[in-house]
Formats: C-alpha cells, structure tokens, sequence
C-alpha cells in the first residue's frame, strides 16, 4: 500500500471528430470559459504549447499553435508525446487540464493507447471527447464509415451544430444507438460547459475535477438553470460516513449507467485498509483508484462526485447507499476488486507491459479494445 499523499495528476482529454466537426470551436469555448483553469494544448499534429487560456483563445490553426516562439508542428510518437506531456505537467507550468486535439482524419484508439502507455505520473486519462457535425453526419458516415467505430470508443459524444440539422433529434437518437454507453450531449457552437470536462476552480483541495461547491452553489445562476450549459447534464454528491463495502462498490461500478460520465473522490473501506482512503478516478469506462493515508485528525468520509447525461441521480444515489458495509469482518481476499485498478507503484510487472491493465480497458466483452 502507498504510504505518502500521490501528487495531484493533470487529467488529459483527448479531442477528436472529423475535419469540419467543430473540434478547435470547442475547444476555443473551453479556453474562454476556464473559469480561470490554466489549460495545456497539444493540437492536432501535436504542436505543443503552454496555453495561457484567455491569450491565445481563437489562434488555434488546424495543424500548428503560432505564439511568438513560432510554429509548432511536427508528427508524434509515444515517445514524443511523453516529452510533451512532461513539459506541459511541470508544476511550474501551473497546468490544471490538458487536452489534446487530434488532427480530423486521426485514430483515437490510438492516441488513447499512447496516452495509457505514457510513463508520466503526473497525468492521468480524463476521456475520449468524439465531436460529430449533425448536419452532416450522415454524409459523414458514408464517407468515413469508420466514425462508428470511434463512436463506441468515446466516453462523451458532442453532436455539434444541432442548429443546422434538418432533424437534430434523429441524429442524437441515432449517435446514442451508436455508442457504447457513453455520455451524448448536443451543443451548438461547440458550446459544452466545462465542469463537465474539468474543474474551474483551480487551487484548493478539489473533489475530484467538479467540487461540492460547484454542485451546490447555484446563487450565480439566479436559481434558473433553464437553458445554461449545465442544463445539459446531471450531477450526483454522495457523502458516507459509514465505511463502503469494497465488493458492493465494484459491482456497482462494473455496472454503471449509460451517460455516466464521471466518477472521482475518495472512499473509505473502512477495516478492509484502515490506514488508507482511496481517491478514485472513472472517465467513461476508465478506472483507477489510488490508496493514500487519512489525513491527521481529519473525519473519515466517502466522498464522490458523478455526472452524466441523462443519469438518474436519484437511483444511483440508492445503489451507493446500497454499498455501505453492513458491519461483516473484513476477510483478505474483499480489496481484490480494487487493487486490480490500483497501478503498480513501482511501475514494473505486467501493469507496465500491458497499458490497458487495470484501466478498465482490457476487460472483454465490455471494454474497447485498445
């Protein structure tokens, strides 16, 4: 078991969706709504730059990054992406959220792959983001007839330009049968918000990427959430101060919802691992806990964020409370469901030959295959 705090680890999103998608206007709204985030870029054919959110907003080209240092542009392998991720998670950098915006005609899978495969610490996987044009997705698919694939590969779908479809509501009935349980919102101009990608309030211990103060502080909004981004999806805060049943919260986390987008804190095992609480972090299909002592004096609670489209908080909010340990002796082999999606801390073994291992990736039939 890990003895010290983990480092905070910057979570990387990939962007992907086919030329004309709407991928840089979403991410040139992501850039001007930060909320003060500091966003980290890797663009298209990987031009890399620290990005100074409000600075560089709209100056994102297809292929290249051009800031006063020049143009970056150059073809990536898992090595040099490495290099970048390293440069962009240095904690001078002050980099909160890093995204990465695949060229139109790239494979996810295998960006999604390289990232897995990353020997950064400091980054963790934050989700396959598919933008899809939905006035032209039908013309799109019989061109590029792989986008089925890519659909079922993504942990959230954006359906942009829902404007400009003759039948909008078709093509997200049709996106949705395509996907394999991931989130699908739609969006004009690339209007997503995003707390449902990445905390806006940097500094401060965070919940995860969405904090309890996000979830319940709706003063700002005047009381009326008709028509803001948020609207779009639903938000769960879950707090325990009975210890969970580690076997329950696997077998709820096996099972988890379609349009479940997230799922980040802490949770506490109680006598299974008393020294330790486990920060967990889920994106779509992704998994990976991190055990890290109790702070000194601090109380003992569970605490998790969930957010998705189209999730019925109510429910889930009954399954968790479903997984409180009903006071049973703890016995030696109760934590093996979640040490599977713990990574090695030495980096060696099969968790480091295999990148899929303990991601949630590698468990047929229910997960892609990277």
């Amino acid at each position: 078991m890990a003895q010290s705090p983990i480092p905070r680890q910057i979570p990387v999103v990939v962007l992907a969706g086919f030329l004309g998608s709407g991928k840089t206007t979403l991410l040139n709204h992501l850039l001007h709504r930060s909320g003060g985030s500091r966003i980290g870029a890797i663009v298209n054919d990987f031009g890399s730059i620290e990005i100074d959110a409000m600075a560089v907003a709209g100056a994102l080209g297809d292929s290249t990054v051009s800031l006063g240092n020049g143009c970056l542009c150059c073809a990536v392998d898992g090595s040099e992406l490495d290099v970048y991720l390293e440069r962009l998670a240095r904690p001078d950098a002050g980099i909160d959220v890093i995204v990465i915006e695949a060229s139109g005609l790239a494979e996810p899978q295998e960006l999604v792959r390289m990232l897995l495969a990353s020997e950064q610490p400091d980054v963790v996987y934050g989700g396959l983001v598919e933008v899809v044009d939905a006035a032209e997705f039908d013309g799109t698919r019989e061109r590029h007839p792989e986008i089925d694939r890519h659909l079922a590969l993504a942990d959230l779908i954006v359906v942009n330009k829902t404007d400009r479809a003759d039948d909008p509501e078709r093509v997200l009935a049709l996106v949705r049968s395509l996907a394999d349980g991931a989130a699908v919102v739609a969006s004009v101009y690339g209007a997503v918000d995003p707390e449902f990608l990445f905390d806006c309030r940097p500094g401060g211990e965070r919940i995860g990427q969405l904090s309890f103060d996000d979830l319940h502080d709706h003063s700002r909004d005047g009381g009326s959430h008709a028509g803001h981004l948020h609207a779009a999806y639903d938000s769960l805060a879950f707090v325990s101060d009975v210890p969970l049943d580690p076997r329950r919260v696997m077998r709820f986390l096996d099972s988890r919802p379609e349009g479940l987008y997230r799922i980040k804190g802490y949770v506490d095992f109680g006598p299974y691992d008393p020294r330790n609480r486990y920060a967990v972090h889920a994106v779509g299909r992704f998994l990976r806990f991190h055990p890290e002592p109790w702070p000194a004096g601090g109380e003992r609670l569970t605490q998790l964020v969930l957010i998705g489209a189209g999730i019925d908080a109510p429910a889930l909010a009954k399954e968790l409370d479903g997984c409180r340990d009903a006071g049973q002796e703890a016995d030696e082999h109760g934590m093996w469901g979640v040490l599977r999606y713990v990574p090695d801390p030495e980096g060696a073994g099969e968790r480091a030959e295999d990148p899929t291992v303990g991601t949630g990736l590698s468990d047929p039939p229910a997960e892609p295959d990277f």
